[in-house]
């Protein structure tokens, strides 16, 4: 019994140990459960930080939106001018316009005199 007696008590005494870690660990598991305070506030900061990922998501989609519809609109504005200026005639139209309408008024103003 010299042998093992003493490794039958250093296998009860680790048996014990284990035991003794084990049963802290489920004590803390049960009071972490019961703390309904620091459940929930857990839960606040979860549900903070899943509303601030989905801002940040729909900024940078509606960003993304924006600068492409810029774009296109410099494009259309590019080609428009692009246009006017290979195209002479709306202005020559214009200007033809604006200078009937100043024959049209000399001609009332001096029907008037």
């Amino acid at each position: 019994m010299t042998g093992n007696g003493r490794g039958d008590t250093e296998a009860l005494r680790e048996e014990i140990r284990r035991t003794r870690v084990e049963l802290g660990e489920t004590m803390e598991a049960l009071a972490a459960k019961a703390d309904v305070k620091a459940r929930l506030k857990e839960s606040a900061e979860q549900a903070r930080q899943r509303m601030r990922a989905q801002a940040a998501q729909r900024l940078a989609r509606v960003r993304g939106q924006a600068a492409e519809v810029a774009g296109l609109a410099r494009a259309d504005v590019s080609q428009q001018r692009d246009m006017l200026r290979r195209s002479p005639v709306p202005w020559a139209a214009v200007a033809a316009g604006a200078v009937a309408t100043m024959i049209v008024l000399l001609v009332v103003r001096g029907r008037r005199r």
